[in-house]
């Protein structure tokens, strides 16, 4: 078995753990301490896109010896592999929306179908795809009212269950659709397929995206401020063009994502191989392990149990109780991945998607 980068385990550790915040949050409700809701929306989009982007790098080193050596055998069956993984994710996604609209797995099924049309093509082909992706949905915007079907009071996406709703959410206007997140799982397929083991690359990497991330932030904040000329009706129009909110998924957010996540993957990557032996680095990588299973769980046990003990209260808990639940959550599956592991090889839902998958 091949020696698995700590770091990147690590990085989808924390992932998760932002995911969980940002999820809580909208569920249980934000209102409260100012500077707690600060803190919970700093991960808004952003770990979503760092986990997706971490997708695309597992699905790069699943295949990059059989690409490098050119075997067909062991290319067909990574394909079979990739499109069981997908189907499986999309299924299971679907299989709670009731509970939580706002599910990034279903979206994962498609994103890995993309990545299996350009499992052979080369590296450029792969970075101007996501870069076309990402360019393209502007001009989808101009031709389809990006709000049709949502109630954003609620968050409710009222024809769902439709077909035309169905395929309009999936690809265009949902939590993260197939146009143009797919760009995020393509440029991690990419970024996989680097030498992560180098640490000139990695290094490099960090840097190039800790410039590009702060220099999108700074552009970003500094155009809507001149722009709306202190207008906050027209600070908050900008925003969502020139912004780097998650929704609608523009052209600023998209890059800010890729960037914020390359960030996070290279740093991780550094500090995991300079502290290989911490304790704590050591039970986010056992976690960042178990990241299916604790994405499952974060919604069937974190949201299910608040539900089932006051569903009348889902949306009215202060900011304060949001967090702290989230924190507390992830916490638990740090001590159930680092207890799991000892006496296993994967998590539960890794375990069943191995199972189905072979």
């Amino acid at each position: 078995m091949k020696e698995r980068i700590i770091g990147i385990d690590i990085a989808r550790a924390l992932a998760v753990i932002g995911m969980i915040i940002v999820n809580f949050k909208i569920v249980f409700g934000e209102n409260g301490l100012s500077w707690v809701k600060s803190f919970a929306s700093a991960f808004d989009g952003k770990a979503a896109a760092t986990f997706v982007v971490l997708a695309g790098v597992g699905l790069a080193l699943m295949t990059n010896s059989a690409l490098k050596n050119n075997d067909s055998q062991k290319l067909k069956t990574a394909r079979i592999r990739i499109a069981k993984r997908a189907l499986f994710l999309f299924i299971v996604g679907l299989s709670y929306i009731v509970i939580w609209p706002a599910d990034i797995l279903h979206f994962y099924g498609i994103y890995m179908l993309a990545i299996l049309l350009l499992l052979k093509s080369n590296e450029k082909t792969i970075l101007i795809s996501a870069i076309a992706l990402i360019l393209f949905y502007p001009l989808l915007i101009g031709f389809w009212n990006y709000e049709t079907g949502w109630n954003f009071d609620t968050l409710d996406y009222l024809d769902f269950w439709t077909v035309n709703g169905f395929f309009r959410n999936l690809f265009f206007n949902g939590f993260h659709p197939v146009i143009p997140w797919t760009a995020f799982m393509l440029f991690g397929f990419w970024f996989g397929k680097q030498d992560l083991k180098s640490d000139r690359f990695i290094k490099k990497a960090f840097l190039v995206s800790s410039i590009t991330f702060v220099v999108i932030q700074i552009l970003s904040h500094v155009s809507i401020s001149f722009l709306s000329e202190g207008n906050e009706q027209i600070a908050s129009e900008l925003s969502e063009i020139i912004g780097t909110n998650p929704m609608p998924p523009l052209p600023i957010y998209m890059f800010n994502g890729i960037a914020i996540s390359v960030l996070i993957i290279s740093a991780c990557i550094i500090i995991g191989k300079r502290f290989s032996t911490n304790k704590i680095l050591l039970a986010l990588n056992k976690t960042g392990q178990l990241a299916l299973t604790f994405y499952v769980a974060h919604v069937i046990i974190g949201m299910g149990l608040i539900e089932a003990i006051n569903p009348e209260k889902m949306g009215n808990y202060p900011i304060e109780f949001s967090v702290a639940y989230a924190l507390i959550f992830s916490v638990l599956c740090v001590f159930f991945a680092t207890y799991w592991l000892k006496s296993r090889e994967n998590g539960p839902v890794e375990w069943i998607m191995k199972k189905i998958i072979r």
